[in-house]
């Protein structure tokens, strides 16, 4: 395992170890709440996850689109003290972590811990993916002639354009044939806070694998590592020692 600098005043603003299951059919919203009962002292707050579905419908006088539904998939609860969130949807599990994020056993290890319960409950007939994200807000200080004085990888502007960005959105998918994972960067800026002396650049790192198990956990967590690595790469060879000089 390759192994990074930890920074005092690491950016980490928010990690997330997120787990995607096939649950047997006799598993229900009722069963994904008995996950609660287990850690309820720790993590006191549920809240119902929902998502929006809607659709488009084609028929001989065109097309026209469906009215939204709503539909629970699952749990949130949450531990404001410890600022940490967990996930049990139909479809899997999540573990995140608030700032502040202290380091990777520390993280990994809970999240395994709290996935032992989850899968004891649904029992899932497999796993199909596995994620880690990890969302960084780096403030720059201003003036900034260059957002290359602390990321290396950023948005261009052809040079004869006027050359100052009021705001951008940039996503790349970079995948890592060796391992089979796939990383999925995005860069954003904010408005500028502090009385305009600072620029948060919000770099979100999220690295996953399509995967299949039904049996070795060991294997799984071996590729969180692997996934762990995958991330460290995208983000210390995207940063200058420059930034790292704002982690200190």
């Amino acid at each position: 395992m390759s192994e990074y600098t930890i920074f005092p005043n690491a950016p980490i603003v928010e990690a997330v170890l997120d787990i995607r299951v096939e649950l047997p059919k006799d598993v229900t919203l009722d069963t994904l709440e008995m996950f609660y009962d287990k850690i309820k002292v720790r993590y006191p707050e549920k809240q119902h996850r929902t998502e929006l579905s809607a659709g488009i419908r084609l028929d001989p006088q065109g097309a026209s689109f469906e009215k939204p539904e709503a539909s629970q998939t699952g749990y949130l609860f949450r531990s404001q003290v410890e600022k940490k969130v967990v996930q049990s949807r139909l479809n899997g599990f999540s573990f995140n972590k608030l700032k502040p994020y202290s380091d990777w056993n520390t993280f990994r290890s809970e999240g395994r811990e709290l996935w032992d319960i989850y899968r004891k409950i649904v029992k899932p007939l497999k796993i199909t993916r596995i994620e880690l994200r990890y969302i960084n807000r780096i403030e720059m200080p201003l003036p900034l002639k260059d957002f290359k004085e602390y990321i290396l990888t950023v948005p261009e502007v052809a040079p004869e354009l006027p050359q100052a960005l009021a705001h951008f959105f940039m996503r790349l998918v970079i995948p890592k044939p060796d391992t089979g994972a796939v990383a999925v960067i995005n860069q954003t800026m904010e408005i500028p806070e502090g009385g305009g002396q600072r620029l948060p650049f919000i770099f979100d790192i999220d690295v996953f694998k399509e995967t299949s198990y039904s049996g070795d956990e060991e294997n799984m967590w071996k590729e969180f590592d692997e996934l762990r690595d995958f991330k460290n790469e995208v983000f210390f060879k995207s940063i200058t020692e420059q930034a790292k000089e704002l982690f200190k």
